[in-house]
């Protein structure tokens, strides 16, 4: 069965793309922890993230660095801090949570909510940046 990250992949479920390879997608999380909270993963379907192939896990990683240099510019954050968590959503993927301190990476952090027209302001200045 496919997951809503396979399905925003395929397309069949809309999201505020930041950038897109063949092999990989990046989009903004639509509960982030802080603005600009990016979600990177491959779009072929593979639970654990240390699963991954060699080619594969090598290219995530230096797409999303790419990915996390345009956030850091756009948001105008100290860091862009990465986690793998997996329990969400039985897909790989990486979390990119712009930070100004650490506990803005605390998954036990209330989300932020953002209207539509917000998060698609967001998503074009990160892309501008890439």
């Amino acid at each position: 069965m496919a997951t809503i990250f396979s399905k925003i992949a395929a397309g069949e479920i809309p999201c505020y793309k930041v950038a897109e390879t063949q092999d990989l997608l990046a989009f903004l999380d639509i509960n982030p922890l802080t603005k600009g909270h990016t979600l990177v993963i491959p779009k072929k379907e593979v639970d654990y993230f240390f699963d991954l192939d060699a080619e594969l896990y090598v290219s995530i990683l230096l797409f999303a660095k790419e990915v996390a240099k345009a956030i850091q510019t756009a948001i105008q954050c100290k860091r862009v801090g990465i986690a793998v968590v997996g329990f969400e959503v039985p897909h790989a993927h990486l979390h990119l949570v712009p930070m100004n301190e650490i506990s803005d990476l605390n998954f036990s952090n209330p989300r932020l909510s953002f209207l539509p027209d917000e998060l698609e302001k967001i998503a074009l200045d990160i892309r501008a940046h890439l």
